[in-house]
């Protein structure tokens, strides 16, 4: 099987879209653009043309309603926003139209489109350029959101979001769209609300999305040179969420530390943690604990940068205390000279 990066991955989804089914059509500013937005757009409008790969003006508002509209009219558009936070200019369109639009007409309509929103930190980006607003979306009855965390998830999530009937936010991290992994050449679907275990494990549950993933499985891996077997959750579907997988992995575990993308205060972490201590808390040998971003806004300057965003580091210091071992962090994760803005040595943007 052959090696593709993320980005590659979510264009090579698009195209499979745009070759197998005329309804489908990509909007977005920048979509055209040499740099393709990160890649994943390059030579598209060239290949299907201008009228079903569209640029658009800066009016998220108005993108956004013209793309609601076209899917009442028999097409299935894939609208990108650069930024999660380019898409709060037109969330009354997602909440109020794209959302309720099957409910309020009693199922006679869908709105069957695809919003890719890209999110992650880095290089000066700060609080307004780096936020993951994943739960936002997510606490709406009516979209569905998903967050792959590699490259072949990405390409099978992305063509099952654009084949369904319903109006799916599908979010991307940029620290993501380097990362390789194998992806098969023809088409596939991966079943939107479906998590997957990624790594086995016995002592505890690390449960993940999004580049978080990464994070958790190399916790998992450091740790396990110091006897700690740990199982990793990656929930791919953040709303349908994958409570079987959650709830068999915790049962068996009886451990587990949610580690969030996003801010954990009335987060997905959140969510996740109720679930589960509604259903299994009295099994449990500790309490649940969640791990994620500071309460504040994304800093800008790396020394506040150290100290905002958990790693694999801040995930193994949780799981230590918990099985009641006394480990040394600095000996077992070495001061890296690479910025935690930057995630590997590979990454040069773009920013």
């Amino acid at each position: 099987m052959r090696e593709l990066n993320y980005a590659n991955a979510i264009k090579e989804a698009i195209d499979f879209c745009l070759e197998v089914d005329q309804s489908v059509l990509v909007i977005g500013l920048g979509v055209p653009d040499p740099k393709g937005i990160f890649g994943t757009t390059t030579g598209l409008q060239d290949k299907y043309g201008a009228d079903r790969v569209m640029d658009m003006p800066i009016a998220e508002n108005g993108m956004t309603g013209i793309v609601i509209g076209t899917s009442l009219n028999g097409y299935r558009p894939i609208l990108t926003h650069q930024r999660v936070e380019f898409a709060l200019l037109s969330i009354e369109q997602i909440v109020d139209q794209a959302a309720k639009w099957f409910y309020m007409n009693a199922g006679q309509q869908n709105v069957p489109i695809v919003i890719r929103l890209i999110i992650g930190r880095g290089w000066g980006q700060g609080a307004q350029h780096s936020q993951s607003l994943e739960s936002w979306f997510a606490h709406i009855p009516g979209l569905k959101v998903v967050m792959p965390s590699n490259a072949y998830d990405a390409k099978g999530l992305l063509i099952s979001s654009v084949e369904d009937n319903n109006p799916v936010i599908f979010i991307e991290h940029r620290w993501l769209h380097n990362t390789i992994d194998y992806v098969p050449v023809d088409g596939y679907r991966i079943p939107i609300g479906q998590a997957k275990v990624v790594r086995e494990g016995k002592d505890v549950t690390i449960i993940a999305h999004s580049y978080m993933v990464l994070e958790s499985i190399r916790c998992a891996e450091v740790l396990a040179s110091q006897g700690i077997s740990v199982e990793v959750v990656d929930l791919r579907s953040i709303r349908p969420l994958d409570t079987e997988t959650i709830l068999h992995s915790v049962s068996k575990t009886l451990r587990v530390v949610v580690a969030d993308n996003g801010w954990v205060k009335f987060g997905v972490s959140a969510e996740i943690i109720s679930v589960i201590t509604e259903i299994i808390f009295d099994k449990l040998l500790s309490a649940p604990v969640r791990i994620g971003m500071n309460d504040s806004p994304s800093p800008s300057t790396r020394a506040l940068t150290n100290n905002f965003y958990p790693r694999a580091d801040n995930i193994a210091k949780i799981i230590s205390e918990m099985m009641g071992k006394d480990l040394d962090m600095s000996v077992l994760f070495p001061k890296s000279s690479i910025p935690l803005d930057v995630p590997d040595p590979s990454f040069t943007g773009p920013f």
